[in-house]
C-alpha cells in the first residue's frame, strides 16, 4: 500500500504542470519514498544480502546463521521506521517537519544554557522510542550481553575506556554546566561478544535527520573535543572495537 501511495502521488506531481503540492503532501511524498526504501532494504536482507554480515562479519560468526543477522538487521530497522512515524504523529500529525520547522528554537535550554531546536527535541523523543524498541528486540534476538546509552570515559591517547555508571553520570548532570563529562562517549546500542562490557561485536547509533532529507551521518567533534577531527563512528571504534553501524529510517549505513 506505501508503494503503490508513494507512486500515486509523484504521478500527480508529473502530471499536473499546474498543480502545487502543498507541504503536506509533499511530507507525505517524502514519508512514503522512505517506507519504499526501508521495504526495500528489509527485501534485500531477506535476498541474503545482510549489511550487518557485509559490515560486521563477526556477526555471522557469534548469531551463526543468516536468517538470524537478517532477522536482527530488519527488526531493529524497524524500530527505526516505527520511532520516526510515532515521533510524526506526535508532534506533525503524520507528516516529516520541514527545514524551516527543524531550525525553530524552543522556550527550553539544555543544562548548559543553549538553546534546544525542534530538530533536538525531536530527535531526543525518536531516540527514546527507538531504544524502547530495540530493547525489546535485542532481549528476544541477542544471546549475549548489550548496553543501552552506556556512557564511556576514553583516554584516546591512552587507549583506555572505563565504564561511568548511571548513577554517576546523573550526579554530574545534576550539577548543571559542567567540564566533567568532557570526553565520555555515550553510544546507542553496543552488542558484546562476552562479558568484557568494555569490548563491542558491534556499535549502533540510531539517527533521525530532520528534515528528512538530510542523510543521515556520524556527528563530527568540534575543535575543543579531545576527538577534534574525528566523527562519532571513529571514536566508537577506537575505544571499544568492533563496527560502527548508524540506523535510521532509511536502512543501516556503514562508517565510510
Amino acid at each position: 500500500m506505501c508503494l503503490g501511495m508513494a507512486c500515486a502521488l509523484l504521478t500527480a506531481c508529473v502530471s499536473g504542470s499546474a498543480l502545487r503540492l502543498d507541504t503536506h503532501t509533499v511530507g507525505n511524498v517524502r514519508h512514503a519514498a522512505a517506507l519504499t526504501q526501508g521495504i526495500a532494504a528489509q527485501g534485500a536482507t531477506r535476498a541474503g544480502v545482510s549489511i550487518l554480515v557485509q559490515y560486521a562479519p563477526v556477526m555471522l560468526a557469534l548469531m551463526q546463521s543468516h536468517n538470524a543477522v537478517g532477522e536482527l538487521e530488519e527488526r531493529l530497522a524497524a524500530c527505526a521506521i516505527q520511532a520516526e512515524e510515532r515521533g510524526n504523529s506526535l508532534f506533525f500529525q503524520g507528516r516529516p517537519p520541514t527545514r524551516e520547522e527543524c531550525k525553530e528554537e524552543e522556550l527550553d535550554q539544555d543544562e548548559c544554557g543553549r538553546p534546544i531546536t525542534r530538530a533536538m527535541r525531536l530527535g531526543q523523543q525518536k531516540h527514546v522510542l527507538a531504544l524502547e524498541c530495540a530493547r525489546k528486540v535485542l532481549d528476544e534476538l541477542w544471546s549475549a550481553p548489550y548496553s543501552i546509552e552506556q556512557r564511556y570515559r576514553f583516554y584516546l591517547h591512552a587507549r583506555l575506556v572505563e565504564t561511568l555508571s548511571p548513577e554517576k553520570e546523573a550526579s554530574i548532570i545534576a550539577k548543571g554546566c559542567t567540564e566533567e563529562l568532557r570526553g565520555t562517549i555515550k553510544p546507542d546500542l553496543v552488542l558484546h561478544a562476552d562479558r568484557n562490557l568494555l569490548k563491542a561485536a558491534l556499535i549502533l547509533d540510531f539517527k533521525f535527520p530532520c528534515p528528512d532529507t538530510n542523510p543521515p551521518r556520524w556527528t563530527p567533534y568540534g575543535n575543543s573535543s579531545p576527538y577534534a577531527g574525528k566523527n562519532q563512528g571513529e571514536v566508537y571504534k577506537a575505544a571499544l572495537g568492533g563496527e560502527t553501524l548508524l540506523i535510521s529510517p532509511r536502512g543501516f549505513v556503514g562508517q565510510p
